[in-house]
């Protein structure tokens, strides 16, 4: 049952985590609204993970506050851990298992066990009860991983990287499986992927981490609305065009200036021909191109973005 007192599945408040000198966290204050696929970007050591591990009550925070599900992430109790659903990157299962015997510890373990939806997501990856899980794929574990977490009815379910490792025919049986399960309407479900493919499929909402900080929270179509390519020629040498406003990255290609700028309207083009551009049009970037200039910039000016 929900908690009654927050609107929230996941509160942050200044949260930090120390790894020495290094900070994971950063004073991150973040909250997630019930309901919908929440996508994670963000690059390597982003702190994508130590997020969900401190949510997860792996590991406790150096300072701030988490709470997940409205309870404070240091003391969740079996009841509340039964309410979330975890599936990481590696999934691993006891080799001297078979998938049958897994089902059955894991019905045991949870009072609102689905079997059908269980059957449901587990027919996407011609996996048979009588199979060791040593003898399954990477592919299949994955399968069998998503559908023990999605048959435990979880409010929440954290996806980390699910794909990682995976082939292409793979990862699409894993996402159909995800997007035609009839748990997506009714968890809600926070899905971590480097794949921008996977993510424009998934996404309701976008979520943007850098070094320990949230740098961008809404929806991936309003971000890639907000994100441009200006192509300019300039009859000479060209300018700096550092100095505008909004400016994420800047490249010369056969001799036009490419230019990636962030919550810039068509008076940016009027700029740009008072810097003397002969031409200046702008074009939408896809959410791939778009992330990563976000995330790749060398102008200080963006980090307002957040």
């Amino acid at each position: 049952m929900s908690d009654p007192m927050s609107d929230y599945v996941i509160e942050t408040e200044d949260l930090c985590l120390q790894y020495g000198r290094k900070p994971a966290l950063d004073r991150l204050t973040l909250r997630l609204p019930r309901g919908g696929i929440h996508a994670f970007v963000g690059a390597h050591g982003a702190g994508k993970s130590s997020l969900f591990r401190v949510l997860l009550g792996f590991e406790p925070a150096s300072s701030g506050s988490a709470r997940v599900l409205g309870h404070d992430c240091t003391r969740l109790t079996p009841a509340v851990r039964g309410r979330i659903g975890f599936v990481n990157e590696e999934h691993t299962l006891p080799a001297w298992m078979r998938v049958s015997d897994l089902t059955g510890m894991q019905r045991r373990q949870h009072a609102a066990w689905d079997a059908a939806r269980y059957d449901e997501v587990l027919r996407h990856f011609n996996v048979l009860p009588g199979q060791r899980a040593g003898q399954l794929s990477r592919g299949e574990r994955a399968g069998v991983n998503l559908a023990l977490a999605l048959a435990q009815r979880p409010e929440l379910l954290i996806l980390d990287e699910p794909t990682l490792g995976l082939d292409v025919v793979a990862k699409q049986v894993f996402i159909d499986a995800l997007l035609q399960s009839t748990a997506i309407d009714e968890a809600t479900i926070v899905y971590c992927s480097h794949q921008m493919d996977e993510i424009e499929r998934v996404a309701d909402n976008l979520v943007i981490l850098e070094h320990g900080r949230l740098r961008y929270v809404n929806g991936p179509d309003d971000f890639c609305g907000r994100v441009q390519l200006w192509v300019a020629a300039f009859p000479g040498k060209a300018p700096d065009v550092w100095q505008l406003p909004g400016v994420l990255r800047v490249q010369t290609i056969e001799g036009l200036a490419h230019i990636v700028t962030f919550d810039q309207d068509d008076s940016f083009g009027a700029r740009l021909k008072l810097l003397g551009a002969d031409n200046a049009q702008s074009m939408p970037l896809g959410l791939d191109r778009a992330v990563n200039a976000f995330l790749s910039h060398g102008h200080a000016g963006a980090r307002r973005a957040a």
